[in-house]
């Protein structure tokens, strides 16, 4: 039989390109040859814009990058000004940060296991990981007003406090008061109560995921020996996070090169054997499970760990609203760091962070001023996407999305 050869472009419209990725294969039959990502289509020039903003101000350009991991992505943004102005973050602040860094895990992983079934063809683990992703986005909102673009994390700690209280449903037209009732369930306490009841809860709600995917026969046939990476293809490529510990490399930040709180908490990194499509799944589904034992350790310690949450340093952190009112050095302080922020010496810098994606890195160089002279963000997912034409090489076009999907692609931090 004769094979005809097709030039295929796959994208930017197609609902599996997870809206940018411009993917151009050349099939044989219905089997790729090769593949050629084409990138750029999100590009926002986020580097070239943070040399024009105040150091503060920059932050939320962070949240906008990898938009399905925002805090992680500020934490190295922050750490790399704090590693420069060599300033000590409490203890406190250290934990809240991990606290938030594993609540934005578990947000990444199970956008990505809804995204990923949605494009194999499973519709209704979609709608269970929304269902939990609701409540991780109500802390979010409770710490900074936003539910997603939070800029919470600042030099020298965090903006504010973990509230004392949550937001309660009331009864409307759309919600009677029996509904009600059941909604605000678990939102009678303080944040930290709201959250250790959603770690009660959550490993069931794994194990409900599990019982539709693992074992299930068609999510096995479209994912086992699906896009095969070796522990050597994988360090030559430069997979990190989920993509490099799927093909059996032992290599998570939060170990090798702690920081925040990640050496006081204990928890396991899960590593796969194969390195397929099927053991990327297996390890981010353990990675919830791990996130959910941080989230506890947390939890437990900072109940009976009152304390600062910014260094007391106001050239960088801004004085307590209430010193503001009748100290005149404390409005100055807030006055100037507003309007003109700090300078950092000059210098250079890498901080890189275990983001859910991978390591997400940020390299600054300062001149002295109150302004980055040169900002480049590392991404995880832009190595990921650039070892595609080699994984998906010798596969059927479907299997082309499961790679894919495999990857954990968002394009916010590729093209930046």
């Amino acid at each position: 039989m004769e094979l005809q050869n097709y030039t295929l472009n796959f994208g930017p419209q197609h609902p599996a390109a997870h809206g940018v990725l411009r993917l151009v294969l050349e099939l044989e039959g219905e089997t790729i040859v090769r593949a050629d990502p084409h990138i750029g289509l999100l590009h926002r020039a986020t580097e070239k814009l943070a040399e024009t903003k105040p150091y503060v101000q920059n932050i939320g350009y962070m949240d906008r990058l990898d938009y399905v991991s925002m805090m992680c992505n500020e934490h190295a943004y922050v750490r790399s000004i704090e590693k420069l102005l060599e300033i000590e973050v409490p203890i406190r602040a250290q934990y809240i940060r991990t606290l938030f860094d594993e609540i934005t895990r578990i947000l990444n992983h199970l956008l990505w296991l809804g995204a990923t079934a949605l494009d194999i063809g499973a519709m209704s683990v979609f709608l269970y990981c929304f269902r939990e992703r609701e409540d991780l986005l109500d802390c979010y909102e409770a710490v900074s007003g936003t539910r997603m673009h939070a800029k919470y994390y600042r030099p020298g700690g965090v903006a504010q406090d973990l509230p004392s209280s949550m937001p309660m449903y009331t009864a409307s037209r759309w919600h009677t008061e029996r509904e009600v009732e059941k909604m605000n369930e678990h939102r009678h306490g303080s944040l930290l109560d709201f959250i250790w009841a959603f770690t009660e809860r959550f490993p069931k709600c794994v194990d409900e995921y599990e019982t539709l995917l693992t074992d299930n026969r068609i999510w096995k046939q479209r994912n086992v020996d699906i896009g095969i990476v070796s522990p050597e293809q994988a360090l030559d490529w430069g997979f990190t996070g989920p993509m490099l510990r799927a093909s059996g490399v032992v290599w998570d930040l939060r170990k090798k090169q702690s920081y925040a709180a990640y050496d006081l908490v204990d928890f396991d990194i899960p590593i796969g054997k194969t390195g397929d499509c099927y053991d990327r799944y297996l390890v981010r589904v353990e990675e919830m499970r791990q996130s959910n034992r941080i989230i506890k350790q947390c939890v437990e310690w900072l109940r009976i760990n009152p304390g600062e949450i910014k260094a007391q340093d106001h050239k960088v952190t801004p004085p307590k609203r209430v010193e503001m009112k009748d100290d005149m050095e404390a409005m100055i302080h807030h006055f100037k760091l507003y309007t003109e922020g700090f300078s950092l010496p000059a210098g250079e810098v890498y901080s890189a962070v275990e983001a859910p994606k991978g390591e997400f890195g940020i390299y600054l160089v300062s001149d002295g001023a109150n302004k980055p002279y040169r900002l480049k963000i590392r991404a995880p997912g832009f190595a990921h996407l650039s070892g595609y034409d080699q994984m998906v090489r010798g596969h059927m076009l479907a299997d082309g999305v499961a790679i894919l999907a495999s990857q954990d692609i968002v394009f916010g931090e590729i093209d930046r």
